[in-house]
């Protein structure tokens, strides 16, 4: 039973320090892997937060972004408060809200931590698949020169929006990003690339960022039309000879279990599994409107 004392609102700009505060809860806190911090999604719409006699006690954030996909980028809450009541306050506010707004949409997580999946789990979400973590060390690394008339080079803003329509063909409306999303990803990013054609057309784009432990992987996308030509392996063989291979203990890039071209790409660059997975689960808000 929710304490009568609590009261869920949106989030506001004047918020932003106690949200800040309730992040030092690392242990209750669930995080999107994002090129957003959470606190820049403030004034966003469905950002809530629970207050109690005037302090924030739990906070959710799930904006959508790609359209009609409301991932959930932040969900915390104070340690004298159960998860299952700050989750059940919080999603009550974004739920009705989605479902008011448009039934198309989906509520979707990866998650990283396990008690946070039990309590999706008990709330309706359901397993979408899998994301699987690889990594390559240096001296695993394999060269795979880019095919003929292929050039690769350093991605500039003015190829955004070029990249942002190779990325919704290569991974369709899920697990799109968007311009905005790339603009900020390329700014944070340890390198970024793009492959040309012949015709100086952008068939392919990777995204890397820095680590203590090397550099990951972020994204590594090829236009439909320019698979299974070598662009991708190019694209990662390139990445090594920026960075340079003696200054990077080890490449990590995550992928879906289920996506057998992209582990078969991965398997032919050396890359290895680390038996690591992260479930992808879904509320899918239009089966309210179904059932």
């Amino acid at each position: 039973m929710i304490n009568v004392g609590l009261r869920v609102r949106r989030a506001v700009a004047e918020d932003h320090q106690q949200i800040a505060n309730l992040l030092l809860y690392e242990a209750n806190t669930h995080r999107h892997l994002d090129w957003r911090p959470p606190l820049e999604w403030i004034g966003s719409p469905n950002y809530w937060v629970l207050e109690e006699d005037g302090h924030i006690a739990a906070a959710l954030a799930c904006p959508e972004d790609p359209p009609q996909v409301a991932w959930i980028r932040l969900f915390g809450y104070h340690p004298h408060l159960s998860a299952t009541e700050a989750w059940a306050a919080l999603w009550e506010a974004a739920r009705n809200e989605i479902i008011h707004s448009d039934s198309k949409t989906q509520v979707a997580v990866i998650v990283v931590k396990h008690w946070f999946q039990n309590i999706l789990l008990s709330s309706g979400f359901e397993l979408k698949q899998n994301i699987t973590l690889l990594q390559l060390t240096s001296e695993n690394v394999r060269s795979f020169p880019a095919p003929q008339e292929i050039q690769i080079r350093p991605m500039q803003e003015s190829d955004i929006h070029a990249v942002t329509e190779v990325d919704l063909a290569a991974f369709g409306k899920f697990w799109h990003n968007t311009f905005d999303a790339l603009q900020k990803a390329r700014l944070q990013s340890l390198s970024a690339t793009v492959a040309e054609d012949a015709l100086g057309a952008i068939i392919g784009y990777q995204l890397s960022t820095g680590n203590l432990f090397g550099a990951h992987l972020a994204r590594l996308a090829v236009g439909p039309e320019a698979q299974g030509k070598g662009v991708g392996a190019a694209l990662v063989s390139d990445l090594f000879q920026r960075i340079g291979v003696s200054q990077l203990e080890r490449l990590s890039v995550n992928t879906q279990a289920d996506n057998a071209a992209s582990l078969s790409l991965y398997k032919k660059l050396g890359f290895v599994s680390t038996g690591e997975n992260f479930p992808v689960l879904v509320y899918p808000i239009s089966k309210e409107f179904n059932g």
